[in-house]
């Protein structure tokens, strides 16, 4: 499953073509006056998405089509009962495409695999499922039901409306915006600032690195490892597990940082998704760090309407399991994610039963904080055995081979026949590591913009070199992008 995106691939961040498009975007935007970008930015985020599949388009205008009007139809009943319809229609539109392309396969496969026989009960039908259709659906839908509780006032413009649930920096793969966040934004009058550019230039910069000089880099490691799990054992195992869990933080956090840079070069504030996470000392503050749009759009849409933990304390684990189950079924339709949200979900629980999640924000002596860190960065990568695994068989496969003496020894092999890659990639993530425990300890003094001018642009000319002289250009599609 992993990087089936990459032939359908042409306006990749880390990509020439990306790289003029959004040229000529900045520049024109900033010619252009205030009541006409919204424009430019509409036609720019479609054009943008039409590179992947033109066809698909259809699916965005759809979900924008209908939400606006329910939206609209909302919020002029004072009534919730009222407006439940609405919300039934939007949930209904949203999710019954979310469900046509992404999971009505995975659960016809199931029910044949189930029932058996040599002809399938439920027949396979050949859809390529949209990219970024999990992130834009769930923008959408918070939008509806922000309107429904009554905690939001709808969009009267449906050209605005439609740039906020196809803006492009953050379409495919996030951050998931709320639209009372985001919405107002397009109100607001932007003019050119020198500081905010180069801010946003420096987060593309820092994601464009942890993607094409780390992330990419490792792929080669973990593709071998994972792509093979019949030939390796032992530590072979060990090391592509660890070397996947930085793979995917590079590639998803540089996302995120790439996403949030180019929308700052155009004047707009997306919400951070990333918060150092492998520094966390419980799978709770995991997930208050990792990707946190997604969590805090499961906070609010499910968990809380659940009962959250207002409840009794079996409902409350009940509430919890229940949230990062579905969780785990967002990312992908497969068993393997089933189990991993499953994992996440349990020991969750179990943290809970037992206080070992602790205190949002409590001190810890630095011996139970690294203990901490260490069970919680344990439990992270166990977990990403079944998010990277082809199949739940390889997966256990993976976690019983683990035991076993290394079969094949480790080799260059694995690197692309080429010795410096593995050193290359441990050293890009030891100064992505060095960097996050740096901003850790820095607190809120970490914007570097209150970093002396000198000290700023050896950071960029390190960014710079690394980029250049280090990094893996050929177009490898973003993790997160098949989901």
């Amino acid at each position: 499953m992993f990087f089936a995106w990459q032939k359908f691939a042409p306006m990749l961040f880390n990509s020439e073509g990306f790289f003029f498009f959004f040229v000529v975007v900045f520049i024109l935007y900033y010619l252009l006056p205030h009541p006409r970008r919204w424009v430019l930015l509409l036609v720019a985020s479609y054009y943008f998405y039409a590179q992947w599949n033109a066809a698909y388009l259809a699916l965005i205008l759809f979900s924008t089509l209908v939400d606006f009007w329910a939206g609209k139809k909302m919020a002029a009943l004072p009534e919730q009962s009222a407006r439940r319809p609405y919300l039934y229609l939007s949930l209904l539109s949203n999710l019954g495409l979310l469900f046509t392309f992404k999971y009505a396969n995975f659960l016809g496969d199931s029910i044949n695999e189930l029932i058996g026989g040599e002809a399938p009960f439920v027949p396979h039908i050949e859809l390529l499922l949209p990219v970024g259709i999990s992130f834009y659906t769930f923008q959408t839908l918070s939008y509806t039901l922000e309107i429904y509780y009554g905690r939001l006032q709808p969009s009267m413009h449906l050209g605005k409306f439609g740039l906020f649930v196809s803006f492009f920096p953050q379409l495919v793969a996030g951050p998931i915006e709320r639209s009372g966040h985001l919405l107002p934004q397009f109100e607001r009058k932007v003019t050119f600032d020198y500081e905010r550019v180069a801010h946003g230039l420096h987060l593309v910069l820092w994601g464009l690195f942890k993607k094409v000089v780390v992330a990419d880099r490792l792929a080669l490691f973990v593709n071998e490892v994972y792509g093979h799990p019949d030939q390796y054992a032992g530590l072979s195992i060990v090391l592509a597990t660890l070397a996947f869990a930085f793979q995917i933080y590079c590639d998803f956090s540089g996302y995120s940082d790439m996403a949030i840079g180019l929308a700052r070069m155009l004047g707009f504030d997306l919400m951070q998704n990333f918060r150092q996470p492998y520094l966390a000392t419980s799978l709770a503050d995991y997930w208050r760090r990792w990707h946190i749009s997604l969590s805090t759009w499961f906070r609010d849409y499910v968990y809380i309407p659940l009962g959250g933990n207002r409840v009794v304390k079996w409902r409350w684990y009940y509430n919890l399991f229940l949230t990062f189950l579905v969780s785990g079924l967002w990312h992908g339709a497969a068993w393997t994610f089933v189990i991993w949200g499953a994992i996440h979900g349990l020991i969750l629980v179990v943290e809970q039963m037992t206080g070992i999640s602790g205190e949002k924000g409590k001190r810890f002596t630095l011996g139970v904080r690294l203990f901490r860190m260490g069970y919680t960065f344990v439990v992270v990568c166990v977990a990403w055995i079944f998010f990277r695994a082809a199949c739940v068989s390889d997966a256990f496969a993976l976690i019983g081979q683990v035991w076993e003496p290394t079969k094949e020894p480790l080799s260059w092999r694995m690197m692309g026949n080429q010795p410096l890659e593995l050193m290359f990639a441990l050293a890009g993530v030891l100064f992505v590591c060095g960097a996050d425990i740096f901003v850790e300890l820095r607190g809120k003094n970490q914007d570097i913009r209150h970093y002396p001018l000198g000290l700023r642009w050896v950071w960029y000319m390190v960014l710079l070199s690394g980029i250049a002289f280090l990094g893996v250009f050929e177009d490898q599609a973003f993790i997160y992008f098949q989901f």
